[in-house]
């Protein structure tokens, strides 16, 4: 009869094959970390609204040596492949993009050369060196004609809506770019004072080239300068 062999098994211990959840893994969150690090959502050939943060201790956006720097090095740098500031406003320690991106990577792409051309303004203007930016950008993507009329709203009247005294007077945003918006409605733009002193003559942003950011928005009315977004 044959003999029968015996395998002796042997007990060894079992790898994992990835670390696991365990406490203390992962990229670790910065004392001022506000936005947390999600995947951007993805989209084609959509306006997005945007909006950075200033590290504290940089001297206000708005003042005008900073508001014309930055103006002349958007105007050099609003288009790229794929990617396109179509308007903005600087506030004292933020900043409101609305852009349009052909997707995520030329989003990714034109971010970083705007975001770039903007801090080394400030610097420039400053004196200084270093990091501008507190944290990442907050990005909100629009798909509807009427988020992207009230993204338009809420950027280009910013400064109405952080103003502590309006007095009545209507007044294109210097620290914007409301004088190259043709949204106004005509009749309210009358009434508006602008100040165009020392501004590039070339415009500091790009034509909107999607349907929702050129026509879209336009079917729910056209904006009134002395509005103050909510």
């Amino acid at each position: 009869m044959p003999r029968r062999n015996d395998q002796i098994s042997l007990q060894l211990k079992e790898h994992p094959r990835w670390g696991g959840r365990r406490e203390g893994a992962g990229r670790k969150r910065s004392a001022t970390s506000a936005a947390p690090h999600r995947c951007r959502p993805g989209f084609t050939s959509l306006p997005a609204h945007v909006t950075l943060k200033i590290r504290p201790g940089i001297p206000s956006l708005r003042t005008k040596r900073v508001v014309r720097e930055i103006e002349r090095s958007f105007a050099k740098g609003c288009t790229r492949p794929g990617f396109r500031l179509a308007h903005y406003s600087l506030q004292r320690n933020h900043v409101h993009l609305m852009v349009e991106a052909r997707n995520r990577e030329a989003l990714g792409r034109g971010m970083k050369a705007i975001g770039g051309r903007l801090a080394r303004a400030v610097n420039r203007v400053c004196e200084r060196s270093g990091a501008v930016f507190a944290d990442r950008y907050h990005l909100h993507v629009l798909k509807t004609p009427r988020e992207v009329r009230a993204a338009l709203r809420y950027v280009l009247l910013n400064a109405r809506k952080h103003a502590q005294r309006l007095a009545g007077r209507v007044r294109l945003d210097p620290a914007s770019s409301s004088r190259w918006f043709d949204g106004w409605n005509p009749q309210a733009l009358k009434r508006a004072t602008r100040d165009d002193e020392g501004s590039p003559s070339a415009p500091s942003v790009a034509r909107a080239r999607t349907w929702l950011l050129k026509v879209g928005w336009r079917r729910h009315g056209l904006l009134d300068p002395a509005d103050v977004p909510g």
